[in-house]
């Protein structure tokens, strides 16, 4: 990460980013609205370009390395780090890919390069739900002698209204229509923003609807059009990208629960006692219990970050789900954990683990989702499955 390290300290690139993300984390979530400033920072850092490649001028960041960051920055705001690690994977996604035209792929490098181009694919929609379940998308792609013309509703669209680009997963007019991805600039005519974001958790993702009504994109913009069925066969690095980089946001705010607890143990002295919890066996014995799901996690996630990174056609089908699947469950169980211990000082705004706990239940609805996983591990294991008696 050559170019934060001309920044900050080079033995430790994110110390000043991780501290200015943190201080402003609580008062976003409160507004629930988007992290502009923290953005901002990230730009300025050129955190946009982590994962463009280094012959076109980014930091070219392995997903191990971005693996790391997310999980580093994720402990800091998840919120603004979710909205960064869609261009991250974004960028990663086209160079696996390599279908994009070059010249548009060029211009989005550029745009990332001048510390804009934030870009997300924008899948979801009220008809489809998730992409993953299957299905053909109601976000349609008309032919003209112009180009093309959007039009459809994307919903949980992180980022909205800070984006500079939207990947949009629409099909084509055709007879036997296409499926993929056509990129729209933001602020394309036709294209708004209906304000639906008012969660739980990560409430300053930004993630509204974006509506498309007839938005004109020239036609080089459809950068990777396939047959419908080739969507139900996404590599496994591809999702490996995906899964473990918002994996690691999650990991990340279990850290910062767990970092918040050590210090709330330390500091809090019952009359009754007289000497800080964090002197009690059962407090001890808790934390390490947290501890020892963050290391299981942790590890998992970074031996399979690096296997993708040198042995990726070694990567099971199925092993990036998993892997959401424990890192997810057990961030989700650390800060439950650590919630329990502790009791009312952990549901009382005042305290983060409160916001901890409200963004760590997202990571279950993240695709793919854990019973989706589950169950293709599952028949896996029957395979071949025994023939139904009628």
């Amino acid at each position: 990460m050559t170019a934060l390290a001309t920044r900050v300290d080079a033995e430790d690139p994110l110390a000043q980013l991780s501290t200015s993300f943190a201080l402003r984390a609580e008062n976003f979530d409160r507004r629930a609205q988007p992290p502009t400033e923290t953005l901002a920072e990230a730009a300025s850092f050129g955190l946009q370009a982590l994962t463009v490649p280094r012959t076109l001028g980014g930091e070219g960041a392995s997903l191990a390395k971005t693996v790391s960051v997310a999980r580093r920055l994720g402990a800091a705001d998840p919120a603004a780090t979710l909205i960064l690690a869609m261009t991250w994977i974004q960028h990663a996604h086209a160079v696996l890919a390599r279908r994009w035209p070059e010249k548009v792929y060029q211009e989005v490098v550029r745009d990332a390069l001048a510390g804009r181009g934030l870009i997300n694919a924008l899948r979801v929609e009220p008809e489809l739900g998730t992409v993953m379940r299957g299905g053909i998308p109601a976000t349609v792609a008309r032919r003209t002698n112009d180009g093309w013309l959007i039009s459809g509703r994307k919903i949980y669209s992180t980022g909205a209204s800070v984006l500079d680009w939207y990947n949009v997963f629409a099909r084509s007019d055709d007879e036997e229509p296409q499926v993929g991805y056509f990129l729209v600039r933001a602020g394309t005519p036709g294209t708004r923003i209906e304000e639906s974001w008012d969660h739980l958790g990560m409430r300053a993702s930004d993630s509204h609807d974006v509506i498309f009504e007839n938005a004109l994109i020239p036609r080089q913009y459809a950068v990777d059009l396939r047959a419908p069925d080739a969507w139900r066969r996404v590599p496994p690095v591809d999702t490996a990208w995906f899964s473990l980089t918002v994996s690691a946001i999650y990991l990340g705010i279990a850290d910062a629960a767990r970092d918040w607890l050590i210090s709330f143990l330390k500091s809090r002295v019952p009359t009754n006692l007289g000497r800080p919890l964090a002197t009690l066996e059962r407090m001890q014995v808790a934390v390490g219990e947290i501890d020892a799901i963050r290391h299981s996690a942790a590890t998992l996630l970074a031996a399979t970050a690096q296997k993708v990174d040198t042995a990726p056609t070694s990567l099971a089908a199925e092993e990036p789900g998993i892997v959401k699947h424990i890192v997810s469950e057990g961030a989700i169980d650390a800060v439950q954990k650590a919630v329990a211990l502790i009791g009312n000082p952990a549901l009382t705004r005042a305290h983060p683990l409160e916001r901890h706990l409200r963004d760590v239940l997202c990571a279950r609805v993240h695709s793919p989702q854990s019973d989706s996983v589950l169950k293709a591990v599952g028949i896996a294991a029957f395979e071949p499955l025994p023939r139904i008696q009628c």
